[in-house]
């Protein structure tokens, strides 16, 4: 073979490699901004085991690449190493800003928009909140709600065309328009909130007795811990599929907005969240900072100083227990509503 021929051979072998890889860039993905609030190890891979890059410092700014699943964020630092670090709010908070490079919205879609984004919220795959997260909607984005398949979520397609479910609450997203394929939507879609506590509660209170065991299976109810019994009773009265154990269930509830640090003023149907036991009196609480104890039991608050749990074999399995002057009221940290 001449020169002449490997010349052209290799020219046409540029050319085409050129033109594949033009057209198999993906689009870049959105990005968020966030602060670490507490040191925290930034590692290789999304596992306690996995080894560790750095450990990062409170008040450093991070860009969350990704949500790899409901306990690790792909993150990269301000030096541009990259790597995997805990969900929870006590380590990092998330502030909402893209750093991602804008892209023009699609301008049919645009026209189609019948609702914005009011706060930031997660945008996923299904209808639960269990379900692969894809990004986070930002505050003022422009989306089409498809449908709304229960009380709680609606189907929305965003500006670049990716489908997914968000809350359908108010405080996350405004309806401005008629819903896509028809109807506008109606005031009686929503779920009246009271009766969405009462049916959490009723189904709660019907594990009565139920024999505790931590780590239960989540696939069944003959046992429970803390947490596995929440998200059940939730998932039996209104078919809201809370995260699997009460840190991820707390952290839901305070992304959610209007957490209380006075148990005095929550409300019915709350779920209210403690740190480890330390003792029986107050005295045995004293100087520890709520504000960074880690969560290690949850219940549901029933009303007039009362919760629904259950915390141990020898105290009965599910019960309910007084929360003034006992270790409920030392161990207290805040609570919410999940609905």
């Amino acid at each position: 073979m001449n020169y002449t021929v490997k010349q052209k051979i290799a020219t046409a072998t540029l050319t085409a490699a050129l033109l594949f890889s033009s057209v198999s860039v993906p689009a870049a993905q959105a990005a968020q901004s966030a602060e670490v609030q507490a040191g925290v190890n930034m590692r290789t891979s999304p596992s306690t085991s996995a080894k560790v890059v750095r450990t990062l410092k409170r008040g450093e700014k991070v860009t969350i690449v990704e949500k790899a699943n409901a306990y690790w964020y792909k993150i990269t630092d301000s030096t541009g190493k990259t790597g995997y670090i805990s969900t929870s709010s006590k380590y990092v908070e998330v502030t909402g800003s893209s750093t991602a490079p804008s892209q023009d919205p699609n301008p049919d879609q645009m026209q189609k928009a019948n609702a914005v984004i009011k706060a930031s919220v997660s945008f996923r795959k299904s209808a639960s909140t269990s379900g692969t997260f894809i990004r986070y909607l930002k505050k003022g984005e422009k989306v089409v709600v498809l449908s709304k398949p229960n009380g709680y979520w609606y189907e929305v397609q965003d500006a670049s065309g990716v489908r997914g479910y968000v809350s359908s609450s108010a405080s996350y997203i405004t309806v401005t328009g008629p819903i896509a394929g028809g109807g506008a939507s109606k005031p009686d879609e929503t779920v009246d909130p009271a009766l969405a506590v009462e049916k959490v509660i009723a189904a709660g209170m019907k594990y009565l007795g139920t024999p505790y065991e931590y780590g239960s299976s989540r696939s069944n109810t003959a046992t429970f811990d803390c947490s596995d019994f929440v998200r059940q009773a939730f998932l039996d009265g209104v078919g809201i599929k809370l995260p699997a154990d009460s840190r991820s269930q707390g952290a839901y509830v305070k992304n959610k907005g209007g957490a209380k640090t006075d148990w005095r003023g929550l409300k019915r149907g709350d779920l209210i969240f403690f740190m480890s036991y330390k003792g029986s009196k107050a005295s045995a609480y004293a100087g520890v900072n709520k504000g960074t104890a880690t969560i290690t039991h949850d219940g549901i608050y029933l009303g007039d100083g009362q919760v629904l749990h259950t915390y141990s074999k020898e105290s009965g399995g599910v019960k309910i227990s007084s929360i003034e002057g006992t270790q409920w009221e030392y161990r207290f940290l805040f609570g919410g509503s999940a609905l």
